[in-house]
């Protein structure tokens, strides 16, 4: 698998700050935000119920990350996605590092990747409580 997601007890808008809030306590931030439904609309005339995927980084772990493997840039940022489901549910999905970065093979990558995925974790465990 290649992510893992909670159910967000609240809004759309409600889990796009609450998301962000918790990442910033992980020491991300977001440094891209990407509104697929005005975007489909746009680009296609397709109606899409909201969704938003949110480039995050954490820059003391990108750039050890950096500092690993200078190509690893093709794998950043850690993409977090808020959707709203058809049944009026939100969906809050985060990328899992350690399943995208076992395609770098590098000593020491493996386990940034865990601390990363142990960071966004506690963000989506955070989004619960």
């Amino acid at each position: 698998m290649y992510g893992f997601n909670v159910k967000f007890n609240g809004s759309f808008d409600e889990a796009i700050t609450r998301v962000t809030e918790e990442l910033q306590k992980e020491g991300f931030g977001v440094l891209t935000e990407i509104d697929v439904k005005a975007t489909m609309k746009k680009k296609l005339d397709i109606d899409k119920l909201p969704y938003k995927i949110l480039g995050t980084c954490n820059p003391v772990l990108a750039n050890q990350a950096l500092t690993a493997e200078p190509d690893i840039g093709l794998l950043l940022p850690c993409n977090v996605v808020v959707r709203e489901e058809e049944d009026g549910s939100v969906t809050v999905a985060f990328m899992d590092p350690a399943a995208v970065m076992t395609l770098v093979e590098r000593e020491g990558v493996e386990q940034l990747a865990n601390e990363v995925k142990a960071k966004l974790e506690r963000a989506r465990d955070a989004l619960v409580a």
